[in-house]
């Protein structure tokens, strides 16, 4: 009787043991299956909402017209006569440029197929390394949280696309924060690995100037942190971590520096980046968090992770912390931990959120900010559900919470995602910000403006087009009052055979450069791609974004155009005119100019090289008769004594 009993009381645990791990089994197929269905949501929901507001912004194009020129042999310019680097990501030029040279497709369907997969593949990356954070889905239903918050904001969707950038900065944004996480939680680190994730970081600066902030803090971390055991000595390897970190982003800096004559893009100096302009920041910011109640869902998902990480036992990662003796080194073992990695990216979005504060934000509704928002939303891309061992009805508190923030996120998320903050039009409202992507559909009357002839139909774009037809011998064209038609400065006589060329000086520099070829010049008064423009000082109550504005007087100058009347536009002062040829006769200002327009030799190369700071810093008056006085040169018409 006490074997039979006993026998039954081992099948019985048997049974038991069979059914827990028959259900632990059936709960991880059900936690994969949910993980992976709630990525491939995230991914379509994003992927169709970008697709739903796809269209190229003017900034977009302008990228394209350097894409033109690389793909025509004249180098990474905006005008075939200027060497000026237009565009801020290096990384994203060179990327839409590879692809166009490839594929040999229409470069706006290009660029727009480029943008959109890399978006959609942020998200992926952004929820696989979550996953990581949490501990996988052995024991947690992982279920979208931060990234469908992204993805509801309107801005997300309608920058998935645009033509510009931040797709790419997302998409690395996530890329290493999943790459840090697999290093933090790696029981080995493998050299080549290491090496792998370094050069990936250090590629920062060319992603986006400002992504550097992020890449410095990671590799600072990887530095610092202990290193894999290997037959080279540790200073040899943080040796080689500098050395590739360094190879890419410090060889095109040199070549950037002789190249254009400048360190950072030109777009950097027409903006004053390092200007600062903190209440029109908060106003920036306020234009995203308000209309729809962004403060919530951060809010919401704050408690949630934090509860979640309370409840969540830190996978292990190796036992190099309890090796670790003395506060030093317990810092450096901490370096590479989970924690340590959550810090890097909350710690990069709260500075960079600041960076934006600090120069005004941008003129575009929200593009500035999504960077810093999906690093704040990247610890919770994902969110853990751990279902108590009782089932349900022994759930406990942190699961209620977890579970009512996480429904919370998706109640606010069908509220966002149908939400439209700014409802002026085609009116720009006194903070100067604008929602991009409608102005210009209802400004060229196409839903989806994609196609550089869809901005034909953007006031005076067709006829420019029409114009420069119309005079064959060339000409400076100044854009006038009415939609029909610009003013045109014509060159001197006598006019060289094929003509004297034609300029146009604008604001929406990728419209203009898109639907001219390129042996038409395009330039612009903000100094985007016109560096006598952007070397002027900033208006102090300007258009966040567009304010500089080069006076045309300079223009007629410099292009070599008619300087008297009645050939010259009527509005135009011929004092002026000859106040700003005074004016440019400079030295320091010519000396400018020819860093970008002489012919690029090893002089030349290695005078920009010693220079660029010095051009950096440089800045002229916009008003000729200051700027003859700033420079201490004779003015043509002086003041008569009082």
């Amino acid at each position: 009787m006490l074997v039979e009993g006993a026998e039954r009381t081992e099948d019985e645990a048997e049974r038991t043991a069979n059914a827990q791990a028959r259900s632990a089994s059936s709960f991880q197929r059900l936690s994969r299956a949910t993980f992976v269905g709630g990525i491939a949501l995230t991914a379509a929901l994003f992927a169709v909402g970008g697709w739903q507001r796809r269209w190229i912004a003017d900034d977009g194009l302008i990228v394209l017209r350097t894409v033109r020129n690389l793909l025509a042999g004249y180098g990474p310019v905006f005008n075939m006569d200027e060497r000026v680097e237009t565009n801020t990501s290096t990384a994203w030029t060179y990327i839409v440029w590879f692809f166009s040279w490839l594929t040999q497709a229409r470069l706006e369907y290009v660029v727009l197929g480029i943008a959109l997969t890399l978006s959609v593949a942020a998200m992926v990356f952004a929820m696989l390394g979550t996953a990581r954070l949490w501990g996988g889905t052995k024991s947690a239903l992982l279920l979208p949280a931060g990234a469908l918050v992204y993805i509801a904001v309107p801005p997300a969707r309608d920058y998935a696309t645009s033509g510009l950038e931040s797709g790419l900065v997302i998409c690395w944004l996530g890329a290493l924060w999943w790459l840090m996480l697999r290093w933090a939680q790696a029981e080995r680190v493998r050299f080549a690995g290491l090496f792998g994730l370094v050069f990936f970081a250090g590629l920062a600066p060319l992603i986006r100037p400002e992504m550097t902030l992020v890449g410095a803090l990671a590799l600072l971390m990887i530095f610092f942190a202990p290193l894999p055991e290997t037959r080279f000595r540790p200073i040899v390897l943080r040796v080689g971590i500098v050395a590739a970190a360094g190879l890419v982003p410090l060889s095109y800096q040199i070549w950037r520096m002789g190249y254009y004559g400048l360190p950072y893009p030109n777009t950097a100096v027409a903006k004053d980046a390092g200007g600062a302009k903190w209440s029109q920041g908060f106003t920036y910011l306020w234009d995203l968090v308000g209309p729809y109640f962004l403060w919530i869902p951060l809010l919401v998902l704050l408690i949630g992770g934090v509860v979640a990480a309370r409840a969540t036992d830190a996978p292990a990662t190796s036992d190099k912390s309890a090796a670790a003796e003395g506060r030093l080194r317990r810092f450096s073992a901490w370096l590479r931990s989970p924690a340590a990695v959550v810090a890097l990216v909350l710690v990069s979005g709260f500075l960079l959120t600041v960076y934006a504060l600090r120069v005004g934000g941008d003129f575009m509704h929200g593009r500035m900010l999504l960077p810093q928002l999906f690093l704040l939303l990247l610890p919770v891309a994902v969110i853990p559900l751990r279902l108590p061992a009782g089932g349900l009805r022994a759930a406990n508190w942190s699961f209620a919470v977890i579970l009512i923030a996480w429904l919370g996120t998706l109640g606010w998320a069908l509220f966002a995602s149908g939400t439209t903050a700014i409802k002026t039009g085609t009116k720009i409202s006194s903070s100067g910000i604008v929602d991009e992507r409608v102005y210009y559909v209802l400004n060229t009357g196409h839903d989806h403006p994609i196609r550089a002839s869809d901005y034909l139909d953007y006031p005076r774009i067709r006829a420019m087009v029409n114009n420069i037809q119309e005079t064959p011998n060339g000409g400076l064209l100044l854009n006038s009052p009415s939609f029909m038609f610009w003013y045109i400065a014509p060159p001197p006589q006598p006019i060289p055979d094929g003509g004297a060329g034609h300029t146009v000086y604008f604001l929406n520099l990728g419209m203009t450069s898109m639907n001219v070829p390129l042996d038409v010049r395009v330039i612009d008064q903000m100094g985007l791609a016109y560096p006598l423009a952007a070397h002027t000082e900033r208006l102090v109550d300007g258009r966040i974004g567009h304010d500089k504005n080069l006076y045309p007087d300079w223009v007629v100058v410099d292009a070599g155009m008619v300087d008297r009347k009645p050939w010259m536009p009527w509005y135009l002062d011929e004092k002026w005119v000859t106040q700003a040829r005074t004016a440019m006769s400079c030295p320091d200002t010519q000396a400018l100019l020819v860093s970008s327009r002489d012919p690029l030799t090893f002089e030349r190369f290695r005078h920009n090289l010693r220079n660029a700071l010095s051009f950096a810093k440089y800045r002229i008056d916009r008003v000729p008769k200051y700027e003859i006085e700033r420079c201490g040169l004779v003015d043509p018409f002086p003041q008569p004594p009082n």
